[in-house]
């Protein structure tokens, strides 16, 4: 049964054409999940609740420090201490009593995030962190639930909708065909170590509010498959068309059991000692003869390598060819061991903890060194 309409609460909008009493009970019917209650996350929660989306989830296990009040303007000095979620509930359900408001002190991990989600409509990514961006979009891939994505830092912000079909972009764009894997550590800053103007997560949690209202009421363009970049210094505006790419799905965990063994925090972090092994290990895995040992290297790459068998995968081909990799134990090598940690990397995302995937330390000239120097 169809909610009841607050004529004078939504008046504005019931005013608009191609909107009406459709669009507002569309909004009344919808569900979104706002995943992060932060500088994002505040502006659009409450322009969701104030617009009469029917049913909100929030899911954030922070609390309101004095520093996020700059930019956070959901939480006052009061709330200091408290739990950010428990305070946006209560903000949000004075605003509008009329709608159902859920908050969910936690932290979204493999283990809730597709139980949770599959109850939502719509997910927006609200969060700071690319260990919960890249886990938000995979799962949101398996389910096939559109994302509505937003990310701020300094004086920069940018907005997108993934994983969304229409009719003229039948081919979905996720995350992941913008950034294939994550960035090393310190390569791209948060906003606590870069910084951020106030106002830029309010505007750009404005358009994502936007994006998603559009989307639950067919109004518009969208940014489906094109991403929208915003210079809060200059006030310049670039939008990039985004393309899907196979490679880059085939990142993506192959089911929910894959995805429940993925550990993203590993995969966003640099602690890579786990999988790095040296000559000695290698040495003995070669010895039980069951392993792949894979070269990430171009096909023209010196020095050939005759002492055992491997597979010589470009790092760039090794999304499209992961049916080569048949083994429960894979090395994956090249010249000097940077490479090889990459492509161990995207194998461990892909695999989980299917395959044991391991890095040959130092590469295969430096294991030719040693073994010549042992042969002397």
């Amino acid at each position: 049964m169809d909610k009841a309409i607050s004529y004078e609460r939504y008046q504005r909008q019931l005013q608009l054409k191609n909107f009406g009493e459709a669009g507002q009970q569309q909004l009344l019917q919808a569900a979104v999940l706002v995943i992060g209650a932060g500088g994002l996350g505040c502006p659009v929660l409450q322009y969701l609740a104030a617009a009469g989306v029917g049913r909100i989830g929030i899911i954030d296990d922070d609390i309101v420090s004095l520093s996020n009040l700059h930019r956070q303007v959901l939480y006052s000095t009061d709330d200091i201490g408290l739990p950010k979620t428990k305070q946006a509930v209560k903000v949000l359900s004075r605003l509008n009593p009329e709608i159902n408001i859920i908050g969910y002190n936690d932290r979204l991990t493999i283990a809730n995030a597709l139980t949770l989600m599959e109850e939502f409509d719509i997910i927006a990514d609200c969060t700071d962190n690319f260990a919960t961006r890249y886990l938000i979009n995979d799962a949101c891939v398996l389910l096939n639930k559109p994302l509505v994505y937003g990310a701020v830092s300094r004086f920069e912000g940018q907005v997108a909708i993934f994983n969304c079909k229409t009719v003229e972009k039948p081919e979905a764009v996720n995350y992941r065909d913008l950034y294939p894997t994550p960035p090393k550590e310190g390569e791209v800053l948060n906003c606590e170590e870069a910084g951020v103007l106030g106002v830029l997560p309010g505007i750009i949690g404005a358009m994502q509010a936007n994006e998603t209202i559009k989307l639950l009421t067919g109004m518009g363009r969208l940014l489906i498959n094109r991403l929208l970049t915003y210079d809060a210094l200059n006030n310049n505006v670039y939008e990039l068309e985004l393309t899907a790419r196979k490679e880059t799905r085939l990142l993506i965990p192959a089911d929910r059991n894959v995805f429940m063994t993925t550990d993203y925090e590993w995969l966003c972090g640099t602690d890579y000692k786990q999988i790095e092994i040296d000559h000695a290990f290698f040495d003995q895995l070669l010895q039980t003869g069951a392993i792949d040992v894979v070269d990430v290297r171009e096909p023209d790459e010196a020095p050939v390598i005759d002492e055992f068998s491997s597979c010589r995968i470009p790092l760039g081909q090794l999304a499209t060819n992961l049916q080569q990799i048949k083994s429960g134990t894979v090395v994956t090598i090249c010249q000097t061991g940077k490479r090889s940690l990459q492509a161990a990397k995207q194998l461990a995302a892909v695999f989980g903890s299917s395959k044991k995937i391991y890095s040959l330390r130092g590469g295969i000239l430096q294991w030719k060194l040693t073994h010549s120097k042992q042969m002397s």
